[in-house]
């Protein structure tokens, strides 16, 4: 039986309001992490954010945190090789993963990046759902699906997030949609409602929030 993906239902006041707070709370960088030894203590949740260079991974964990320069974006993709971890106030990490799907990087730096990404995605007991970020100008490419695959390997749950819906018209979300839908039901750990956001004009971010501050 194939999974039914839908968008993610508006928070309700209370969830909205437990996700402002949390999020009006301090956020700090904690280190940039470059080996599993490196990793601060597992003692919160935390959860992830993937997605392919220049999918506004930067721009989005800035306006969920409401801080400009918190993720700093680089202009060359696959420069950044360091798994970024943020504080959530007490209560959460957020993390930053380093984007994929880039070229100008050396390939044995990729390759150990990617081995430090999967030793990440299985061996981390307090990373609840990892947010995989897909650019809805395109949709999901082949090179997400790499992302998607690794996630059902390690066992983790994710959930889909649809950036920049600011740039594109409806007719083209509803179509961009349906195709992310369809890619994900192959995919046993996607998890089944998509968040669309725009952290220019910040919507889907209250959704965000409040999906990260009610996890348990």
């Amino acid at each position: 039986m194939s999974m039914v993906f839908s968008l993610a239902p508006d928070p309700t006041d209370e969830d909205r309001e437990i996700g402002r707070l949390m999020f009006a709370g301090p956020v700090t960088f904690v280190k940039g992490v470059v080996a599993m030894s490196g990793l601060p203590p597992a003692d919160r949740l935390e959860v992830c954010f993937a997605g392919r260079s220049n999918v506004g991974k930067s721009s989005l964990i800035n306006a969920l945190t409401g801080r400009k320069t918190l993720a700093r974006a680089s202009n060359t993709p696959g420069r950044t090789q360091e798994i970024n971890y943020f504080a959530l106030g007490e209560a959460r990490y957020i993390v930053d993963l380093p984007g994929y799907g880039y070229a100008e990087a050396p390939v044995a730096i990729v390759a150990k990046w990617q081995a430090l990404l999967r030793q990440y995605l299985a061996g981390r007991q307090t990373l609840r759902r990892a947010f995989v970020l897909i650019d809805a100008r395109h949709g999901i490419k082949a090179v997400d699906e790499e992302i998607l695959k690794l996630l059902d390997r390690s066992a983790v749950t994710y959930q889909a997030v649809l950036t920049k819906i600011d740039k594109i018209s409806r007719a083209e979300l509803e179509a961009v949609t349906e195709q992310v839908k369809g890619a994900l039901g192959k995919h046993p750990a996607a998890y089944p409602e998509i968040v669309v956001t725009s952290s220019e004009k910040g919507e889907g971010i209250e959704t965000l929030r409040a999906i990260i501050a009610t996890m348990v």
